[in-house]
């Protein structure tokens, strides 16, 4: 680690002896041992382990306290698991615990999966018009898998509750903002985002499919493995997931993948642009390819779009009080200040028509 700072932080992530002595447990002994922190990520952490040749990965959640069950890893382990034989490409899991006397929290571990990570750019090796194609088809054809799993055949039937989720959704996320609001509010307010929490609100959907959902499908949450063409191996962030609306699935993949056409990033941080290069399908595309694929319409668009917009805020918000409340070190934290009343603006936008499909 680079600092006394991270060094802490760390310290407070892992035991690295206590998570000897349950990994010996489960796969062994072995002579080669190392832990290190992966930072890429902003919500649970993923700390990257070498175990004699093997290359295993854990998540646990971030220290501190969390909003309700979104670190809830033991879930992701119990999906992840449940997809192993299944169309939807999984990592190999490999035990999960929920005795905090190892490293202070529930967490799990699985198998490393060799590949990319699309996240700030493209590999050179899909720098051409044919895989960047492929990768905006790879990535709405898994999604449309994940869709089509029969969640109860593969154990998940009791995951949730699909009957109301979009419903659930909108009180959820408000309630989640609410909790960031207890301590942002005295730094700043952002007021638009009570009047989009309204206007979700009134133009809720009553009906939807009844799916598993990811909860948080996007570019960078998939890898890709090593080679052309582009092959998408892996589908990681699983803690959000559950049986609901397939719809709030495509519009959250949606906010993320950026069309020639789009005013700048609300936030830059997050928001990768190299799908705007010449190649990549449009979102009207994708949209079209899902549709295609599972039989369903993408009916409400503005509002799934404007939901997803909406999450990100609560998401953002909550990055934010926990920076405020010193649960975390994540540099990309404190600019929740300005990027979440951002992300408001992008909702308005949305819900007025003047960022469209």
């Amino acid at each position: 680690m680079p600092d006394d700072a991270s060094e802490a932080y760390f310290a407070r992530l892992v035991d690295e002896d206590a998570l000897r002595a349950f990994l010996e447990s489960e796969l062994g002994p072995t002579d080669a041992y190392d832990v290190e922190r992966h930072a890429e990520g902003h919500s649970n952490e993923t700390l990257f382990v070498e175990w004699g040749d093997s290359d295993l990965v854990i998540r646990r959640p971030p220290p501190g306290e969390t909003a309700d069950t979104a670190h809830d890893v033991l879930r992701e382990y119990r999906v992840i698991d449940a997809l192993q034989d299944t169309d939807v490409p999984v990592p190999p899991t490999v035990a999960a615990c929920d005795d905090h006397s190892v490293i202070g929290s529930d967490f799990y571990v699985m198998e490393r999966v060799p590949g990319d990570v699309l996240r700030d750019d493209e590999p050179e090796r899909f720098a051409n018009a044919a895989s960047r194609q492929r990768v905006g088809e790879e990535l709405v054809d898994t999604l449309a898998a994940i869709h089509d799993v029969d969640y109860e055949a593969v154990g998940l039937g009791e995951l949730g509750r699909p009957a109301g989720y979009t419903r659930r959704q909108v009180d959820r996320w408000g309630q989640q903002l609410s909790w960031a609001f207890e301590v942002t509010a005295d730094d700043r307010e952002v007021p638009k985002l009570d009047r989009v929490g309204d206007w979700l609100d009134e133009h809720c959907p009553d009906d939807h499919p009844h799916t598993l959902v990811h909860g948080d499908y996007k570019l960078d949450n998939v890898l890709y493995a090593p080679g052309t063409p582009p092959e998408l191996t892996g589908v990681f962030d699983w803690e959000m997931s559950t049986l609901g609306d397939p719809r709030a699935d495509l519009g959250w993949m949606l906010s993320y993948w950026r069309d020639a056409k789009d005013p700048e990033p609300a936030v830059p941080e997050l928001e990768a642009t190299f799908m705007q290069r010449d190649g990549y399908p449009t979102r009207v595309e994708l949209v079209e390819r899902w549709e295609n694929q599972t039989g369903l319409d993408f009916e409400h668009e503005r509002f799934y779009r404007a939901l997803a917009v909406y999450k990100l805020a609560g998401l953002g918000e909550m990055f934010y009080r926990r920076y405020l409340e010193g649960n975390s070190d994540d540099p990309m934290y404190p600019l929740m200040e300005e990027r979440v009343p951002a992300l408001a603006d992008r909702a308005v936008r949305i819900i007025e028509g003047e960022e469209p499909l």
